[in-house]
């Protein structure tokens, strides 16, 4: 009985030392004096109401921290910005958003601070998050930023024009030709209404009909396969439909808001960009506005968009332990879902996903049921230190020859080999 009873008390004595270690460990992230952190973002004009409101929100709930929410511009004017502030070693945010493919970029330079260590200690319910979306935050198996605001390419059509002509929606690579050639409208040689544009102003938005068709972007040996025959069939392809002006390839100055244009005017009967403008196009559109799935080739795969967020490792403890604060008030099951209604953006918890909310936001755009229905097919994208310049050169070496002109087979050849000297680099 007695030994019964010495080891009750052991195991007690146990549980309160790990609980004590634990308390320590949270303790060392807890925010003990006032502070004011910058908080760097690329969100536009339109979502200003909505971040106010949760920087209001947030500092509500955790007086002693004060956030400046600063607009950075794009992604790449963030990045490049983040980037000189690092190298300058300048004052740098507290805490950052960041576009997905630059995680593989930051996290071989050191630039995140790794929040394994702040996770355990504060409880934070990382596995909500799917796998997917942990592996696109994450850098050599550790977690250096958490996923934020995420999207997918997505192909956004005129419902009512679909309804009313009866055009079927392409479901296969194959089903393009009929596609295009139905849902266009040319007279005289010249286009009334483009089937689809395709942006390509960003590889982003072109790269799963690369991807699905089996080619690899980057291969293990680290060269690319872009300039194989199935790759090259894709680039025919692309450049052959917009030839024959059944759509057009959307570059240059101003490219994106020429082609929302265009489609709410009613000259392309869809486009292909990011869920997360779902939300523009609807309130601006005088049609009913649909989400379409992109079309399969051997595969029916999307990638993951948006962006992570992330605290510089550079910075002082006491203005990481406040970025971990706000980083995980952003990255809540509450804001989450408040993210996902106001902007388009998607949720990411698995939790969220569960909820009657959830139902209730499918009910009110039930276009994101092509989303939902599809979740599994999302991928994170691909994660390489060299990928910004890869993307750079594909971007301009596809516009050259889809839009000037020239031969598909020499152009995505050559496109290839300063890729792989990029790659090598």
């Amino acid at each position: 009985m007695k030994k019964g009873i010495s080891t009750f008390i052991l195991s007690i004595m146990m549980l309160m030392v790990i609980v004590g270690i634990g308390a320590q460990d949270a303790d060392k992230y807890a925010v003990k004096a006032p502070i004011k952190i910058q908080f760097w973002h690329a969100l536009e004009a339109q979502y200003k109401p909505l971040i106010d409101k949760v920087i209001a929100d947030f500092e509500k709930q955790n007086p002693l921290i004060k956030v400046e929410a600063i607009y950075q511009g794009s992604y790449a004017d963030l990045n490049e910005k983040l980037i000189a502030a690092q190298a300058a070693g300048t004052t740098l945010p507290a805490l950052t958003v960041a576009n997905t493919p630059y995680v593989a970029q930051y996290g071989a330079a050191g630039l995140c601070e790794v929040l394994d260590p702040y996770i355990k200690a504060t409880g934070f319910d990382i596995n909500d998050f799917g796998e997917g979306l942990r592996r696109a935050s994450s850098y050599d198996g550790k977690q250096v930023s958490l996923p934020f605001l995420i999207s997918t390419q997505i192909m956004f059509y005129n419902k009512d024009m679909a309804e009313a002509e009866k055009i079927k929606l392409p479901e296969k690579w194959s089903d393009m030709d009929e596609f295009m050639k139905k849902a266009s409208k040319i007279s005289g040689g010249v286009t009334q209404r483009y089937a689809t544009v395709i942006p390509g102003w960003d590889q982003w938005y072109f790269e799963p009909f690369y991807l699905n068709a089996g080619v690899k972007i980057i291969k293990d040996n680290n060269t690319t396969d872009l300039g194989e025959p199935t790759a090259v069939a894709i680039t025919k392809k692309l450049k052959q439909w917009c030839d024959e002006k059944t759509a057009y390839w959307a570059y240059g100055k101003d490219a994106s808001s020429i082609m929302r244009q265009n489609f709410l005017d009613g000259k392309a009967f869809s486009v292909v960009h990011t869920t997360s403008l779902y939300e523009m196009y609807a309130t601006n559109a005088k049609f009913k506005v649909g989400m379409h799935y992109l079309p399969g080739n051997v595969t029916r795969k999307s990638e993951i968009g948006g962006c992570v967020i992330l605290i510089p490792a550079k910075n002082k403890q006491d203005v990481k332990n406040a970025a971990w604060k706000l980083l995980s008030y952003l990255t809540s099951k509450e804001v989450n879902m408040l993210w996902a209604k106001e902007t388009g953006y998607m949720p990411t918890r698995n939790s969220v996903l569960q909820t009657s909310e959830a139902k209730a936001f499918l009910e009110e755009k039930p276009a994101f049921k092509a989303v939902f229905d599809n979740l599994n097919n999302i991928n994170p994208r691909i994660q390489h230190p060299a990928y910004a310049a890869l993307s750079k050169i594909w971007m301009q070496e596809l516009a050259k020859v889809i839009i000037e002109g020239g031969d598909v087979d020499s152009s995505m050849k050559k496109m290839a080999q300063l890729i792989n000297e990029a790659l090598e680099d």
